[in-house]
């Protein structure tokens, strides 16, 4: 049975961070989006570890039931958005968060504390 949304968002911020994702953000954006209720947004360091994080994220949640509605941006693997309807996670390369400053847009968001462990 598919979790709840903050749940799925936690796992999917340990996935990237057990990746070596960077600048890991989640924010709660209910009533502020039209479009989902949380957003999970991280950073890689080349196209390859990008693609390489969003492929670890749905690899993960599918174990958990989730199946994401739409993905976006594999093949460039510049920004990667994997949409599962209540959450989306975007993924970034280096520069192009900066340039689209979806913390901005989503700024009256609440951030989602992550609990974030060190795999060894």
């Amino acid at each position: 049975m598919p979790e709840d949304p903050v749940q799925n968002i936690h796992t999917a911020a340990q996935a990237i961070f057990d990746k070596k994702g960077i600048n890991i953000l989640a924010l709660d954006v209910k009533g502020i989006s039209s479009l989902t209720d949380y957003v999970l947004i991280a950073e890689g360091s080349v196209d390859r570890h990008v693609v390489a994080m969003a492929k670890e994220v749905i690899d993960t949640l599918k174990k958990q039931g989730e199946k994401p509605l739409y993905v976006e941006g594999l093949q460039s693997g510049d920004w990667i958005v994997i949409d599962y309807l209540d959450y989306m996670i975007h993924i970034f390369m280096p520069g192009l968060r900066d340039k689209y400053q979806l913390e901005e847009l989503f700024r009256d968001g609440k951030i989602v504390e992550l609990k974030l462990k060190v795999n060894e």
